[in-house]
């Protein structure tokens, strides 16, 4: 049978069609009776359908192809008026209070969707996301291991990052040529209480854009020249913890 739209290379679509794994990841999200639900890109509305069923949830989608939201809209009429048609990236937050987030995210945007989750970190109670497997892996990555980057460690900062589950590639329409995985993140409260998200972030970036160096050279245009003594700067970004990205971001940075 054919499909009622086609899909689009240049957004990055391939969309889901194994119904046990649309449950599956449905499944995983944490229902509370009046939460607020926004799915991200919800393409042909594989688990869609089923997110719409929850009478108890406040739902939203957002999705940028005028193409699929038409198809959504006429196969599910209950979507009407709750379909923002617009770049994730450049959305505001679709909720004035706290709410969750759902989807099986656009590869191709995938790092800066989490860039996202982190500027709204303060509404976003959880997220349940697939992603390709090698991000999906870095985020949940722990400190001393080679996939431990920006992204573990930014995300760390915030939220609680278990990686649930793969997810292979037949379960897709185009199969994707990268295997899937999906995490999901709970919000943490920001337990280490930092105050100036802007400023840990160019710490962070700085310190993994030259991985191979110790942090010594590193940092040495991001911090103060007091911090390069530090003992903890003969080592490199992967082998830091959260606790110690937090610790050089609060001594050195937060003058």
């Amino acid at each position: 049978m054919a499909q009622p739209y086609t899909l689009k290379k240049s957004l990055g679509q391939h969309f889901l069609h194994d119904e046990n794994m649309c449950r599956k990841i449905v499944s995983e999200v944490t229902r509370k009776p009046g939460m607020q639900l926004l799915e991200i890109g919800p393409g042909g509305g594989a688990i869609t359908k089923y997110l719409i069923e929850w009478q108890d949830v406040q739902y939203k989608a957002i999705e940028i192809d005028d193409e699929k939201v038409v198809y959504l809209t006429k196969t599910y009429p209950v979507l009407q008026g709750k379909i923002i048609q617009q770049d994730i990236l450049k959305a505001d937050a679709p909720f004035a209070d706290r709410f969750s987030i759902v989807g099986n995210f656009p590869y191709n945007i995938s790092s800066p969707i989490l860039f996202k989750v982190l500027d709204w970190e303060t509404q976003v109670d959880e997220v349940i996301g697939m992603f390709q497997k090698e991000v999906a892996q870095r985020v949940a990555a722990g400190p001393g291991s080679k996939d431990s980057g920006i992204l573990s460690i930014l995300i760390q900062a915030f939220f609680k990052v278990t990686y649930l589950f793969d997810v292979h590639e037949n379960c897709f329409n185009p199969p994707p040529k990268v295997k899937s995985g999906v995490i999901r993140l709970e919000n943490l409260g920001n337990p280490h209480d930092i105050t100036d998200k802007r400023k840990f972030i160019i710490l962070i970036k700085a310190a993994f854009n030259q991985r191979r160096k110790t942090l010594r050279n590193a940092l040495k245009s991001t911090l103060p020249p007091e911090a390069l003594i530090d003992p903890i700067m003969d080592k490199r970004a992967e082998q830091l913890s959260v606790t110690d990205f937090v610790r050089l971001h609060k001594q050195y940075q937060c003058q």
